[in-house]
């Protein structure tokens, strides 16, 4: 990991030994998120050996406020300073607004230092920044009711009638910790990016996710009832909230419903844990996803993107409606699986 000096003396970059710190600072803060856990360093720099710079204002000794940055450095896709890459959530807490000011002053600065084409700070609130502004993600979530039924209920009238349809379906449950499930859910998730036409990350990276954050991951997997695999989810767990992360299926999710029906599990078996939150991730706005989540009667919740620009004058726009990506994906999409899996962690660690 690179080490550029931070000009603020009570600025400094996380170490090892302050991990433990940091995280319980992140878990007690209002905007603290999964994402802003220090175990994303130990991630990101193991599965795609980017430099990671987490940086944290310490005053009289105690942690006041922290910024997880990642440098992503391709001649393909660009080079860029994120806070955070493979993550929806980022951007810097702290005790004070003016102490998040001085954060996003020094993530400018080292920016600048590593002569990016640009900074990006994803926040999910609306930030007080004279940085510029993208908005073309919302967030999804809902409150999770104490039982099953409840949920159900809460749930709308015609995502519910899809639910209770996949109820026919004699649909295989299977929720487990760590990597009991990750042979299958790779195999679902690899299938499903690749129809879609987008790169797949290594077995290595969803590895290390499940070393690194232990018991706050598991997969659910959904099997017909004569046993084939249909989709699959990595869920993220964190304070009362459960995040279905990672989600893929095969040509057999829609017509078995299996999807709709793992999502329902997954809030199920949450709640029953005592978990109060249900957070859907985010997605384009008015993209497929966006109105599929729309449909579970969750309002979107926009998404607050800051930028810095240093070498690009303009935007990124790395989105896979970008027209200049349309014949990759095409020609992605006519991949078989195995080289699908094979060439797409050379560029997926890229497209954080």
């Amino acid at each position: 990991m690179n080490n550029i000096s931070i000009t603020n003396d009570a600025i400094k970059q996380l170490s090892s030994s302050e991990f433990s710190t940091w995280d319980d600072y992140v878990k007690n803060h209002q905007q603290g998120s999964f994402f802003h856990l220090s175990g994303w360093q130990q991630v990101i720099s193991k599965s795609f050996n980017h430099d990671c710079y987490f940086l944290f204002i310490e005053l009289d000794g105690n942690i006041a406020g922290v910024l997880p940055l990642v440098e992503v450095k391709s001649k393909l896709f660009g080079h860029a300073l994120i806070s955070t890459p493979f993550c929806v959530y980022g951007g810097a807490i702290a005790d004070t607004p003016e102490l998040v000011r001085q954060l996003e002053q020094e993530a400018c600065l080292l920016a600048e230092k590593l002569s990016v084409d640009y900074l990006e700070l994803r926040y999910q609130e609306k930030q007080e920044s004279k940085l510029l502004l993208k908005q073309a993600h919302s967030a999804f979530g809902c409150e999770l009711a104490e039982d099953n039924e409840k949920i159900l209920a809460s749930i709308k009238k015609k995502q519910r009638a899809v639910i209770r349809h996949s109820f026919k379906n004699e649909l295989n449950f299977s929720l487990e910790p760590g990597n009991k499930n990750l042979q299958d859910f790779y195999h679902l998730l690899s299938t499903s990016y690749r129809n879609l036409g987008t790169p797949i990350f290594s077995k290595d990276y969803f590895n290390n996710l499940v070393d690194v954050f232990g018991d706050n991951i598991d997969i659910a997997v959904i099997k017909s009832k004569d046993n084939q695999l249909s989709s699959a989810v990595m869920n993220f767990y964190f304070n009362e909230q459960v995040l279905p992360y990672y989600g893929g299926g095969n040509d057999s999710a829609r017509g078995l419903k299996s999807a709709d029906y793992m999502y329902y599990q997954v809030m199920c078996s949450a709640s029953e844990k005592g978990y109060r939150w249900y957070d859907f991730g985010r997605s384009k706005n008015d993209s497929g996803p966006y109105k599929y989540k729309k449909n579970w009667g969750m309002e979107p919740k926009s998404l607050y993107y800051y930028y810095h620009l240093v070498n690009a004058t303009e935007l990124p726009n790395l989105s896979p409606n970008n027209p200049k990506y349309k014949l990759f994906i095409e020609l992605w999409q006519k991949l078989p699986l195995k080289v699908s899996q094979i060439v797409g962690p050379f560029l997926s660690k890229f497209l954080g």
